[in-house]
């Protein structure tokens, strides 16, 4: 079998609409991202698992049949990938000729699941990529991963598509960068594609969050693309025209695997600055609850300054930076710059 997922110095790049709603949908997304030799092949999604019961579910086996008839017409063009969640998934994609599918993140969080299905894709001859479980559990992602190379599977990628978390920072999914890199870490060997749409859920997220990944030398990118984007059945706020995928990837750069820096600096680095971000983020949050404090506080004709509230904050900050091995001088000073910022915030609102 020749391997579709391979480590390249070019990233490679999975478009298509979020779902497969009908033949002349697909027709048209596929001819416009023709003209675009760096996209190799098209993701659809057949069946569309659902959170709650009654919405789109795809469109199943017909949505096969369009594939088939475009195959056909473009030739060997494209690839094709949709997401498999049953055995008998896997058997209509064979039947129909689907060269690659994914599981997804609520498939990979089930150990069970994944082995029936690594069973059903036995010499198969699909390529198969893993989307990361819904939760932070990079122990599943790798599982996943393990129970299919386990019969057999070679032509493997872990695709990226964020977590759910208590706070997700203003992303659809948080991006938590520090368990792909942990995967690439552990298994340096298979592909690491990133799926930005899923991560922002917002179309004006998708080339800042692909140009992150491509600076972390992920290998790949796979991104939701409709005709018309608005009127899409599913997840229309994250997905772009092709017009707009042309732009995004006219503007990415590409950096060369080649640095200067041992690669555990290389990576540390990358994590530090994930930590800044996210630190950024909850302080942000943070002044937007002192903000809400001001208006009570002034609603009820409060003073600002509490000296007992403050003296007892500055206890548990510093207790607490104890346990963890920070000095009690570096932890007095960031406090007492929150809290100055904070006073500050409560002014103003």
């Amino acid at each position: 079998m020749s391997r579709i997922f391979q480590i390249r110095e070019l990233p490679t790049i999975i478009a298509g609409p979020c779902s497969a709603e009908s033949l002349e949908q697909m027709r048209s997304v596929v001819t416009d991202l023709s003209n675009d030799s760096r996209i190799s092949m098209i993701r659809c999604g057949v069946w569309k698992p659902r959170t709650r019961p009654g919405g789109f579910e795809g469109m199943g086996e017909l949505a096969l049949q369009w594939i088939k008839e475009l195959k056909e017409t473009f030739g060997n063009r494209f690839l094709f990938c949709c997401e498999v969640a049953r055995t008998e998934h896997i058997e209509l994609c064979q039947k129909y000729g689907i060269d690659a599918v994914w599981l997804g993140s609520r498939t990979t969080v089930n150990p069970f699941l994944v082995g029936e299905l690594a069973e059903a894709l036995k010499g198969s001859g699909l390529s198969v990529m893993v989307k990361n479980p819904i939760t932070p559990d990079i122990e599943l992602w790798v599982g996943a991963l393990e129970r299919l190379q386990r019969v057999g599977i070679v032509d493997l990628a872990a695709v990226h598509r964020g977590f759910t978390t208590y706070n997700n920072f203003g992303y659809r999914n948080n991006p938590l960068w520090e368990l792909p890199i942990e995967l690439k870490r552990r298994m340096p060997d298979v592909p690491l594609i990133c799926d930005p749409s899923h991560i922002g859920g917002r179309r004006d997220l998708v080339a800042q969050l692909s140009q992150t990944a491509l600076d972390m030398h992920f290998d790949g990118l796979m991104i939701e693309c409709h005709p018309q984007p608005d009127k899409a059945v599913t997840d229309s706020g994250q997905q772009v025209v092709p017009s707009e995928l042309k732009t995004i990837l006219d503007n990415l750069k590409v950096r060369q695997r080649s640095e200067t820096a041992p690669g555990d600096l290389i990576r540390m680095r990358q994590q530090l600055d994930i930590i800044d971000a996210q630190i950024l983020k909850l302080l942000s949050q943070r002044m937007n609850i002192s903000k809400d404090i001001g208006v009570i506080k002034s609603r009820h004709n409060m003073p600002l300054f509490q000296p007992d509230r403050w003296d007892q904050v500055l206890r548990q900050q510093i207790a607490a930076g104890k346990e963890l091995g920070l000095d009690e001088n570096f932890v007095k000073e960031v406090t007492e710059k929150i809290h100055g910022e904070s006073l500050r915030q409560q002014e103003n609102s």
